[in-house]
């Protein structure tokens, strides 16, 4: 995956309910979820409800991107974790998940934060170590919805 910015013009907003299904759709449609790792993901729901009760927010795309998702993240404050952090296939390599970790420490340090938990998924363990994140631990697995073990991660955010 490139780090190289995006050259189209992208905006993060707070999701709203109606972006439930839209970002549902996305966790169980990526590509990062296929074969072995499918079954994490096969029931997943991003719904209303938690929408409303996390900080959940959506890369959207401008101009050819008719205003699509391309990506979102979920901050949750007690205790502070990365709970979600999706990009939309089609969109990776363009920046949008950097764009989307830079925005996320920038809530986290607005809500008073001064880190913030990631529990990743294998395949994204290189990504969070390129974005800051510092390795911590291990969470160990927990089947039958999550059979392996799985890297855990921490955004340290020193005062500034």
């Amino acid at each position: 995956m490139s780090s190289r910015p995006s050259s189209r013009p992208v905006t993060i907003r707070r999701a709203v309910a109606r972006d439930a299904k839209r970002l549902t759709r996305l966790v169980r449609g990526s590509s990062a979820y296929e074969g072995k790792y499918a079954v994490a993901v096969a029931g997943y729901r991003v719904g209303p409800d938690y929408i409303e009760a996390h900080r959940v927010f959506v890369a959207v795309g401008a101009d050819e991107d008719g205003g699509r998702v391309l990506g979102f993240y979920s901050l949750v404050l007690t205790p502070p974790e990365l709970d979600l952090l999706f990009v939309a296939d089609e969109a990776q390599g363009r920046g949008i998940g950097r764009l989307l970790v830079a925005h996320m420490e920038s809530e986290a340090r607005a809500a008073g934060l001064d880190h913030v938990k990631v529990v990743s998924h294998l395949p994204a363990a290189d990504f969070y170590r390129r974005v800051g994140a510092v390795r911590t631990g291990t969470a160990l697995a927990n089947p039958p919805a999550v059979p392996w073990d799985r890297p855990e991660f921490e955004f340290r955010f020193p005062p500034e």
